[in-house]
């Protein structure tokens, strides 16, 4: 259950005005149908989401437990800067001419792949050695991140201030991840 409670808090967090929310509110206000957006979104968040897990299940089996608390404090400490720091602007995908479900599909897990929620997903398989709870609770996290910004488009920025989210979330993901780096080493 830790692993789930984790990675579904973790993901949700690291991901309100992120990317992958703004991109899928561009395409949901592009194509004005929500559903195969949603699938892609869930089907893109899904593999993504098995492959970190599985990936940081095997790192279980190869690392220690002081260095698997390290691996979890860096997933949080990256998190946290990039939660905080400028980041680049997102392309919609204006140019793609797949229809909704694949632009949504493959412009999400391309730009999923290899981003902190990955990293904090791997991250949390390896130290629970709970991979498919990891994967469940990572995938809800994302999709409930996303999911209202489809449906809300716009509005969403008007009802939630994301940039102070952000840099809260931010802020104790460099706090959480600093300590657990610092108990990692042996320093507190």
């Amino acid at each position: 259950m830790d692993a789930f409670l984790t990675s579904l808090f973790a993901l949700l967090l690291a991901e309100i005005g992120d990317r992958p929310q703004i991109l899928c509110a561009a395409l949901a206000i592009r194509y004005g149908r929500v559903v195969p957006i949603i699938w892609g979104l869930g089907l893109a968040t899904l593999l993504n989401c098995l492959i970190s897990a599985l990936g940081g299940s095997v790192v279980n089996d190869w690392i220690s437990e002081e260095p698997l608390r390290l691996f979890y404090a860096l997933s949080l400490l990256f998190a946290g800067i990039g939660m905080v720091a400028w980041r680049r602007p997102v392309d919609l995908l204006e140019k793609w001419t797949l229809g909704p479900f694949w632009t949504s599909f493959l412009g999400l897990f391309i730009l999923q792949f290899g981003d902190k929620g990955q990293f904090i997903l791997a991250a949390t398989a390896a130290r629970t050695d709970a991979w498919a709870f990891a994967a469940a609770g990572g995938w809800i996290g994302v999709m409930a991140a996303c999911v209202p910004a489809l449906i809300l488009h716009e509005k969403l920025a008007e009802m939630l201030p994301i940039k102070a989210i952000r840099n809260t979330g931010g802020g104790i993901f460099l706090i959480i991840g600093t300590v657990m780096a610092l108990s990692a080493w042996g320093i507190i």
